[in-house]
């Protein structure tokens, strides 16, 4: 029996729903699933502080830079690249996002907020933009106003050495460059004082 056109046409668009179905789940799977790396959170929750791990990573954006932090890093952006080694000595609030990230628009006021009152004070705010497009991650910065310097990430391979589930998620580094505490989900105002203070002080905070 000769298949009709309308047939062979019902059928090219469920070929076409199943393979969009199966790049949908895959897809999520990548972003969801759980970073190969737990030592951090394990670390963390017998309060024991925990080595960041290195990167070294394409500058998507220099930020607005306050003096005090433009002497100190001003430098490390040249060459558009920067890595972990040269935050050492200054506290750190690393953040995961991407543009496509709902949650992400929910906090970035807050992280702005606390970048312009902290970073004259000598603490970065780093986002780690991952799984994204340049355009696209520069228009949400852009659009939500936000100043402080972002590296960027094509695939998710940092997300999975700090043992990211998914994104928003914050990590507070010491001037040693280890993590002492880490928020998952938007960071609440609470949760970026307590993250804060742990990072400057180097003392191991537990993050809710």
């Amino acid at each position: 029996m000769v298949a009709t056109p309308i047939r062979r046409f019902h059928a090219g668009r469920w070929l076409v729903f199943a393979l969009v179905a199966a790049f949908l789940a895959l897809l999520a799977y990548g972003l969801l699933s759980k970073g190969t790396d737990d030592r951090i959170d394990q670390a963390l929750s017998s309060g024991r502080p925990a080595t960041a791990p290195a990167f070294s990573l394409e500058v998507l954006t220099h930020g607005d830079l306050p003096p005090r932090l433009e002497r100190l890093l001003g430098p490390s952006f040249a060459d558009g690249r920067l890595s972990l080694a040269d935050l050492r000595g200054t506290p750190v609030a690393l953040n995961l996002w991407a543009s496509w990230c709902t949650p992400c628009r929910e906090e970035a006021g807050r992280l702005e907020r606390g970048w312009r009152l902290l970073g004259p004070r000598g603490v970065v705010f780093l986002g780690l933009d991952i799984q994204d497009l340049r355009g696209n991650a520069r228009d949400f910065m852009g659009k939500y106003g936000v100043t402080y310097p972002s590296v960027r990430e094509p695939e998710r391979d940092v997300a999975d050495d700090y043992g990211a589930t998914g994104i928003p998620e914050t990590y507070f580094i010491d001037r040693r460059g280890r993590v002492v505490a880490h928020a998952r989900g938007p960071v609440t105002d609470r949760q970026l004082r307590v993250g804060l203070a742990a990072a400057r002080t180097g003392l191991v905070a537990a993050i809710k």
